[in-house]
Parts: structure tokens; C-alpha cells; sequence
């Protein structure tokens, strides 16, 4: 709603934003679409600010929402500027309208139940109407931009239940569309985020929707139905049970082409496949359709029968390579294991070599792992690929011994090495190589992405070993994020449950289980006895026998409203990096890169560390590089901006170079992809500071940055 300090100056401005989009706006000067546009290039035509000036960058504005939780919530949005408007998201889900040259607060809008964490907005504007659309939980949502309401006439009073229409009843299971779906023409193309652990998880079937009403345009069946082509590469039964197959990274659109992007991720359960023996398509894909009616085009599978969580993680780029004197319409593809793949927009041809690799089966009861995985020649990853004794820490000696025992008695690591009861490493970690905040291009065809060089240990337990049932669905549902031992994961802003009766009642435990709360998803799939029984394992109190894996063992678990879903045998300790005792990554530095990809060539044009521990750096170690979670900004004035780092700098690169020309610290963790625009003559760069990843403090804030007014 309009703030009554701003509204008549909401009013005229907003008019104003009317009137420059309908005249159209300077090229460039705006960032209306999530990733600077629909080829998610995070590429701006800004050229005030450059390597020459960037040193007298100074913050412009700073707005707080004032909504952060203390170390558990984050802000992930790359907001909009359209007509001199900004639009960004808060910690707590508010949509909120800002004055882009002063950060004024002009309208927010605060929906029904706040859930889950937003990475940016999508807008459409025909005449008059002009309307954002983001996601809240499983909710889509259209808001007027004059008015900052619900636009009543979409969906069902302003909203769509995303839990609908995907061919099987998936309520109570967990929804959340964090990234924003793609606009094409009165289209809107909308990917979520479901469940991926051992319980029942949704299908994360890709869906269009008329963006003036609402009404659903078309489905397209990412684990496809009887008749339907990849049917033949699961189980017959599998389209009915099995979850996951989304799109929860975002999309792309070619609207010259008609054609639509979706990075498709893998199925569930992640790490054990025994019911769901086959490849797998369209898991672990690059898919591509008919933005206008969701007919396959072309796809490629980067992962068969994936059992490592090994899926797409960011939108792919659309860019422009030059192969012998010609321009090509390519499509590039980053990865978590760190590598680029590189298509023929339009056919799918490899524009580089790609092998198949004879890779280790699995010992774990019921899998069957795939012989093979297919493997890019070039570029060469940017980020390692195999964790060997040589690369262990040898930061202190006494680091490097601790790590060293550890990794006796660990599987031995080789590439696509399955899941396994001893410990599998997983390298690069379960967050990449790359991560969600993807990667950028500029006109030359030069790709720049972050990356993360973190080892995880990934241990697969027996599923069935409980002695109550609390523990039981607990081991089922819970112990992907909490961990077995109920620990939390403080890097992943995952809070201990050891000590939760000292924090929470009764009563807030079962509040927070059945509607979820911050990144936590409702699991009011669970039946009102699995919910009393894991809050009474959570408080240590008496607990209920678990059943026999027999008879009526199923009455007590996920699938009891649910025919056909069968629990795996196996579940996982959690997502577990591999530090050192002091608390440092277990391998040799880089520990977070930075890269420049020539994908003309195929080769690097540089490659530096990304962040810096200050406590090492005093002591003479050079800068290691850390953990990063958010994507680059590239401009035509010849710079790379990248929050990301866990040392929450926000930074200035060369971007022919790789030379770190300008930081800052920010409030909180740059954990967001930054933008930039131009108002009256003056460019600004603007970064969420939502921080709460990697166990640092949550913030609430966007700052902007520009030169010094003259």
C-alpha cells in the first residue's frame, strides 16, 4: 500500500514511469528483466562508470525494510528498474517500490503468508496495464504497479496456486517459486523449487500461463506420461511417484526465435535411484521448447541417472560466439562440477567436443548407476574436479593431518564416484562450480562466472534403523538439512535442533513443521500422528515404537494418503563441507575463483580468487578465495561487479584483466546478483545485502553506488 508520506510523490512519479515507457527508454538505461534481460546475459551498455573513475565510487542511497531475522533469513533478489522506478524484495517477502535515484520508499506490498526467498520479479506491460508477477511459497502473484495491490481479475483473487494443475495431487508437498518465470509475449513460463529428499516430492512439470488472467496455457511433462517421448527411460509406474525434474534455477528466452530455456533439474530421491532405474529424461537437462505452445524442440542431458544432485543450477546465457568469420546464436550452459557447455541455439549441435566417460557402479541396494557420463573437451572446467591427497590442506600441519586421516578412510575420489556408506566426496561441492547466481556475457562472447571449490562428504545411511517413529520420519524428511545428529548446518543458515526445547514450544515446533517458515517449506504432507511424533523425538520426550518395515509399516509414514509411494531404503547424514579443524576449507586454495571464458576459443582470458580471510592475509598467505553465492554484472564500461563472497566485499573487476580495482564492505553478505541503470544522467549500481548464508549475519538492506554528483 501507498505510504502517506510518499503518495503524491508515488503518484507523479509513477505517471512519469508511464509516460518514459511508453516513449521508450534510453537503450540500456533501465534493467527490466531479471539478469539485465531475457538472455540472462547480466550485461548493461552502461559506460559512465569506468576502470579509470570506479575508485571514487561512493554509496548514493541506502533502504533498510527493517524485516531481517537474525541469522536465518536472506534477500537473493536482482531487482528491476523500469521508468525510474526500483523493485525489490525484502527478507520477509514484501514486494516494495523505491524512488532508483534516492531509494524512497514509494509502495510495498506485503502478501498473505510469507515463505520461502525470492531472486527477482518478472514485469509485463500492455498500454495501461503494467504488472509485476513473483512468487511467495507456491503462490504467484500480480501486482498493479501504480497501486502496489493485487490485481483481483489473475487467478484467484490476484493469485495462482502453483500446486495445481500437475497432474496429480501434490498438496502439502513442498512448493516454492524463488526464481521468476520468463515473460513471452502474454505468456508467463514459470519453473519452482520442490522437494529433492526421500519423502514425496511434486513433479516440477515446466507450465505457461495467460498473464492478464492466470488461466493455465500449456503443461509440458518434464517426467513424461505413457506414450510420450523419454517415457521409455524410467519405470512404467515412476511418472506417478517420483518428484523433482524442475526447472527451479530459472529460464531463458530467445523471443526472436520463440524459444524458451529451461535448465531442468534432477529427480528425486537425489542420491539413491532404485525407483527410478533408467536415465531419467528430461532430469539433469538442458530443455528446450516452443515458448508459445511447450513443444520439445531439442533437449541434451548433462547427467544420466543422476545421483549426486548434479543438476543445472543457474539460467543458461544466451550469446553471440564467432567461429570462422561467422556469428553463431549459441547457448551456454554452466554447471556445479564447473564446466560450460556450449550449443547451437537453434539446433543443439556441440559447438565444442564432448566425450563419454566409462564411470564406477554402485554398490548401495536397489541402483543401478549409469556406465557412462557424458564430459565437454573444452573449455576446461573452472573449477577442479578430483580431490587427491596431494590437494589436501596444508594450511597448519596440523590441519593437514586432520584432513588426512579423514580422507583414509573415505571412498577414494573419482569422478562420478556413487553414493556410499563409507562417504563419498562430492567435488566440486553440492553448491558448484557454479551455483544459482550463474554466470555473464558481453557482446564479444566472453563468458565471466564465479565458482566455488568446496569438498562435501556425503554419507547414505539405512533408512529403516529407527527405534521410534518420530526418528523415523525424521530420518526420512529431515536429516537433508538438520542432519542426523540434529545439528543444523549454520553455513546453510540451517539452525540446530539439538537445543530446540529451549527456543520453541510445543505448540511453535508443530506451527513451524505444518506451514513452514522462512526457507523452511510446510510438510503438512505428514500425517497429524508423523508431526506429533517427530515434535515429541525433537523434545526428547517418550517416544512412539516404530512399526515393523512390514504389514502396516506404510500407515505410519509419507505415504499414507499416497498409493504407490514406497520410502527408499536409504537417507543421508546431510549436507555436510569438509573443513578443517579451524574451520577452513579440507583442500589447498582456490577456494572461490572468478573466470574470464574466451567461448570463441574456448580458452581463458584470466582467472582470479574471489574474496579473501583478512586473518590470513596478515599472515602472508595470498588472497584464497571463499565461498560464493550470487552472479556477476558485467559492463560495457569495462567492469565486472560481483558481491557473492562470504567476506561480504562487494567488488570492482577489470574485465579485460582480472585486476580487483574497487571494494566495499556491504552491511550484510552480497548474497544476490547486483544491477545497474541509469537516472538523469547518472549511472548507479545497486546489490541486496541480505547476507545469512555461509554463517554470517542476516541483513535487510540495498545499498546503491554511483560517482560523485557534479
Amino acid at each position: 500500500m501507498l505510504t502517506p508520506v510518499s503518495t503524491l510523490r508515488a503518484v507523479l512519479l509513477l505517471a512519469l514511469s508511464l509516460v518514459a515507457s511508453s516513449l521508450g527508454a534510453s537503450a540500456g538505461s533501465e534493467w527490466p528483466v531479471y539478469l539485465g534481460d531475457k538472455g540472462a546475459s547480466h550485461f548493461s551498455t552502461l559506460n559512465q562508470i569506468t576502470p579509470a573513475n570506479v575508485p571514487e565510487l561512493k554509496m548514493a542511497w541506502q533502504w533498510s525494510a527493517g524485516d531481517a531475522r537474525p541469522d536465518t533469513s536472506q534477500i537473493q533478489c536482482n531487482p528491476l528498474m523500469i521508468g525510474g522506478v526500483l523493485y525489490v524484495t525484502t527478507a520477509q517477502m514484501k514486494l516494495v517500490a523505491l524512488e532508483a535515484a534516492t531509494g524512497r520508499e514509494l509502495w510495498h506490498f506485503t502478501p498473505a503468508e510469507a515463505n520461502g526467498v525470492n531472486r527477482g520479479l518478472a514485469y509485463w506491460a500492455e498500454g495501461d496495464d503494467r504488472r509485476i508477477l513473483y512468487g511467495n511459497g507456491q503462490w504467484l502473484q500480480a501486482i498493479d504497479v501504480r497501486t502496489g495491490r493485487l490485481i483481483e481479475s489473475f487467478g484467484d483473487h490476484g493469485r495462482v496456486d502453483l500446486a495445481e494443475g500437475l497432474g496429480r495431487d501434490v498438496h502439502g508437498l513442498a512448493i516454492q517459486a524463488n526464481t521468476p518465470g520468463v515473460i513471452f509475449h502474454d505468456l508467463i513460463i514459470m519453473s519452482m523449487r520442490v522437494g529433492e529428499g526421500p519423502g514425496p516430492a511434486a513433479p516440477g512439470h515446466i507450465r505457461a500461463y495467460n498473464v492478464r488472467t492466470g488461466q493455465m496455457v500449456w503443461r509440458f511433462n518434464t517426467i513424461p506420461q505413457p506414450g510420450e517421448p523419454g517415457y521409455e527411460t524410467w519405470p512404467p509406474e515412476a511418472y506417478k511417484t517420483v518428484g523433482g525434474v524442475n526447472a527451479w534455477a530459472g529460464m531463458t528466452v530467445d523471443e526472436a526465435r520463440g524459444l524458451v530455456f529451461c535448465p531442468i533439474g534432477s529427480a528425486t530421491f537425489d542420491f539413491w535411484g532404485g525407483a527410478r532405474v533408467g536415465n531419467n529424461l528430461y532430469a539433469d537437462c538442458l530443455l528446450v521448447l516452443d515458448a508459445a505452445t511447450g513443444r520439445r524442440v531439442w533437449h541434451y542431458q548433462f547427467t544420466h541417472h543422476d545421483l549426486w544432485d548434479r543438476d543445472p543450477p543457474a539460467p543458461p546465457t544466451l550469446l553471440t560466439v564467432r567461429r570462422d568469420g561467422h556469428e553463431i546464436a549459441a547457448v551456454a550452459q554452466v554447471t556445479k562440477s564447473g564446466h560450460v557447455w556450449l550449443f547451437n541455439r537453434e539446433t543443439g549441435e556441440h559447438l565444442f567436443p564432448v566425450e563419454e566417460i566409462a564411470v564406477p557402479s554402485s554398490d548401495l541396494a536397489g541402483e543401478v548407476a549409469s556406465p557412462t557420463q557424458p564430459l565437454p573437451l573444452k573449455p576446461a572446467p573452472f573449477a577442479r574436479q578430483l580431490f587427491t591427497a596431494e590437494e589436501i590442506t596444508n594450511r597448519t600441519p596440523e590441519a593437514h593431518r586432520a584432513v588426512l586421516e579423514r580422507f583414509a578412510r573415505l571412498r577414494a575420489h573419482t569422478r562420478f564416484a556413487p553414493p556410499s556408506r563409507e562417504g563419498t566426496i562430492i567435488f566440486p561441492g553440492f553448491d558448484g562450480g557454479a551455483e544459482w547466481g550463474g554466470a555473464a556475457a558481453d557482446p564479444d562472447g566472453i563468458l565471466y562466472v564465479n565458482a566455488n571449490e568446496m569438498p562435501w562428504v556425503l554419507s547414505m545411511i539405512d533408512s529403516g534403523g529407527a527405534t521410534s517413529l518420530g526418528q523415523q520420519v525424521f530420518l526420512q524428511n529431515c536429516t537433508g538439512c538438520h542432519g542426523a545428529d540434529r545439528g543444523g548446518n549454520k553455513a546453510a543458515s540451517i539452525p540446530s535442533l539439538v537445543d530446540i526445547k529451549a527456543r520453541l514450544s510445543r505448540e511453535q515446533i508443530m506451527e513451524v513443521i505444518t506451514k513452514g517458515r522462512a526457507v523452511m517449506p510446510s510438510w503438512s504432507f505428514l500425517t497429524v500422528p508423523q508431526r506429533e511424533a517427530v515434535v515429541s523425538y525433537l523434545l526428547g520426550e517418550a517416544p512412539v515404537s516404530a512399526p515393523e518395515r512390514s504389514g502396516e509399516w506404510k500407515t505410519f509414514l509419507p505415504d499414507a494418503d499416497r498409493p504407490g509411494f514406497v520410502p527408499p531404503p536409504y537417507t543421508h547424514t546431510g549436507y555436510n563441507r569438509w573443513l578443517d579443524p579451524d574451520g577452513y576449507p579440507a583442500i589447498k586454495p582456490p577456494w572461490g575463483t572468478l573466470n574470464a571464458i574466451d567461448l570463441n576459443t574456448g580458452e581463458y582470458l584470466w582467472r582470479v580468487p574471489l574474496g579473501e580471510y583478512p586473518e590470513l592475509t596478515a599472515r602472508g598467505i595470498p588472497p584464497t578465495g571463499m565461498e560464493n553465492y550470487g552472479g556477476p554484472l558485467v559492463t560495457a564500461g569495462g567492469l565486472v561487479f560481483i558481491g557473492a563472497s562470504k567476506d561480504e566485499m562487494f567488488r570492482a573487476f577489470d574485465r579485460r584483466t582480472g585486476r580487483e580495482l574497487w571494494k566495499v564492505k556491504l552491511p550484510a553478505g552480497g548474497y544476490a546478483s547486483p544491477a545497474t541503470y541509469e537516472v538523469a544522467g547518472r549511472q548507479y549500481v545497486v546489490i541486496a545485502c541480505g547476507g545469512g548464508k555461509l554463517g554470517t549475519k542476516s541483513g535487510d538492506t540495498y545499498l546503491a553506488f554511483a560517482l560523485p554528483a557534479k
